[in-house]
């Protein structure tokens, strides 16, 4: 297959699934939450919306489908490379921006020392494996996370592996063919999730594994989704399927039972919402909302971890009560939603519509 194409019809975008595209945001806003209430309730089972870090899987799943939707027609007529350089111009300015904004928090924290124990060579080290995407757990102090300075981007690390596997092999790959992986998959994630209790894991240096796992599978089925046109017509719109999304967040954590129902809710329930979400009806008095909703759920997810950072220095120092804690919450969630969108208008659009500019030239 050719590497590379002219470019006369890349621009042309098929049409988005809006309510699919409120879905993400929705479960944005979740990890936000979740995110803030690891810090005020570090117990999961204290932690009332405790299986939000399956919106990741989520995000995993909506995205092959999403990908296979829009590219498994066109990537040979543009061409592998050019599909990377789409890719890259979608996903990592928000990458460099989310780097950015961890080595500030990191360097100028006010209610922690960390900068002191590290200094400025490890400093820029991490900037560098934040900026590239390479991995480098060294902040023992803060669990070991893989991106120190802005741990979402963990799923961003396999999301570009994903990528890279669906531009190479996946794409040409028959429903059938898609079905056994599918199945392989699932076996791998279910193991996975029996050893290390639940499958909210990938994001740490000591169960970096795990992540693959996590990609593997529901990237696949996202893409076995739209390979089987398992687009299910309902009179659901978003608000019902926002709903039932929550719902999955929401089941109490278990130490004996979640690598159980996260199973369940990963392999099963999931790519059965995006299914329905690609064949809801969207009322017209709605749209605005999944637009918005949509818009910054990227954002959103690349650049609130850095403060929170900041927000855990300051719990360590104070110790905040919950009454505290219940106002600060939703202030902060309702903060990032704020700084999420004028990030999306004021920084990573304009750089897209540049790149994009001078790809098209």
């Amino acid at each position: 297959m050719p590497i590379n194409k002219p470019l006369p019809n890349i621009l042309k975008h098929k049409q988005h699934f809006q309510i699919l595209d409120g879905l993400r945001g929705v479960a944005a806003v979740c990890v936000v939450i979740f995110h803030f209430m690891e810090f005020a309730a570090p117990d999961y089972h204290d932690n009332f919306i405790a299986h939000s870090y399956l919106a990741v899987d989520f995000f995993f799943c909506l995205s092959g489908f999403v990908i296979a939707y829009a590219y498994d027609t066109k990537i040979k007529e543009i061409g592998i490379l050019t599909f990377f350089k789409m890719r890259l111009i979608r996903l990592h300015p928000l990458v460099i921006i989310g780097a950015i904004l961890g080595l500030l928090t990191f360097i100028f924290d006010p209610y922690s020392k960390l900068f002191e124990t590290y200094g400025l060579g490890k400093s820029i080290s991490m900037f560098i494996s934040a900026c590239f995407l390479i991995p480098l757990p060294i902040v023992t102090e803060r669990y070991l996370n893989l991106f120190h300075l802005n741990p979402p981007m963990w799923s961003l690390f396999w999301e570009y592996i994903a990528n890279i596997f669906y531009a190479l092999v996946l794409f040409k790959l028959p429903k059938k063919s898609i079905l056994i992986l599918a199945i392989v998959a699932a076996v791998i994630l279910v193991f996975s999730a029996h050893q290390y209790g639940y499958i909210g894991v990938g994001w740490g240096g000591d169960t970096f594994i795990g992540g693959g796992a996590r990609v593997l599978y529901s990237f696949v089925a996202g893409i076995l989704v739209y390979k089987s046109k398992w687009i299910i017509k309902s009179p659901l719109g978003f608000l019902s399927l926002s709903f039932l999304l929550i719902l999955a967040f929401l089941v109490p954590f278990s130490n004996k039972y979640s690598w159980i129902i996260d199973s369940i809710i990963v392999i099963i329930y999931f790519p059965l919402l995006v299914a329905l979400g690609a064949g809801a009806h969207l009322r017209t008095n709605h749209l605005k909302y999944c637009k918005f909703s949509g818009d910054i759920s990227y954002p959103l997810y690349m650049i609130h971890y850095p403060f929170l950072w900041m927000f855990l220095s300051y719990v360590e120092l104070n110790k905040p009560t919950m009454g505290q804690m219940a106002t600060i919450i939703p202030i902060g969630t309702i903060l990032f939603i704020g700084l999420a969108y004028l990030t999306l208008i004021y920084v990573d659009l304009p750089i897209r519509k540049y790149l994009i500019s001078k790809m098209k030239r």
